[in-house]
C-alpha cells in the first residue's frame, strides 16, 4: 500500500511539472521595464524597431564590410574590394607568400567560393 502511494505521489509531481514548463518558456517573450512612464510590460514579438534596417526575411546579400573583415581574419592585410557584381564580392590583399584574392558569393553569410 505504501509503494502504490509514492507511485501515485510521484506521477502527480511529474505531470504538474510537465504542465509547469511551457507557461515559463512562453514567458520569455514578455519584458518588464522601468522608465520615464513607470514600469511597463514589452513584447518583443510586437517591437515596431525591430524591423528597420531589414525587412522580415533579413539582409538579402553579404556586406561588403563583412566580406572585408572575413578576409582579414583569413589573413588578408591590406584587404580591398576589387570587384562586386550580383553574384559575387571579389577581395584581394597581401599574404605572406604574396598578392591573394578571395572570392564571396553574394548571399547572407558571405560564404567563401
Amino acid at each position: 500500500m505504501r509503494k502504490s502511494l509514492q507511485f501515485i505521489l510521484i506521477g502527480s509531481a511529474a505531470l504538474t511539472g510537465l504542465t509547469i514548463s511551457p507557461t515559463i518558456a512562453a514567458a520569455q517573450e514578455l519584458e518588464l521595464r522601468v522608465g520615464p512612464g513607470g514600469v511597463g510590460v514589452y513584447d518583443r514579438d510586437r517591437d515596431p524597431d525591430r524591423y528597420d534596417r531589414y525587412d522580415r526575411r533579413g539582409p538579402r546579400g553579404c556586406d561588403p564590410d563583412d566580406a572585408l573583415d572575413i578576409a582579414r581574419s583569413e589573413g588578408l592585410r591590406r584587404a580591398q574590394i576589387v570587384r562586386m557584381s550580383p553574384r559575387s564580392i571579389v577581395v584581394q590583399g597581401m599574404t605572406r607568400r604574396g598578392p591573394e584574392r578571395m572570392t564571396f558569393a553574394n548571399r547572407r553569410g558571405c560564404p567563401e567560393i
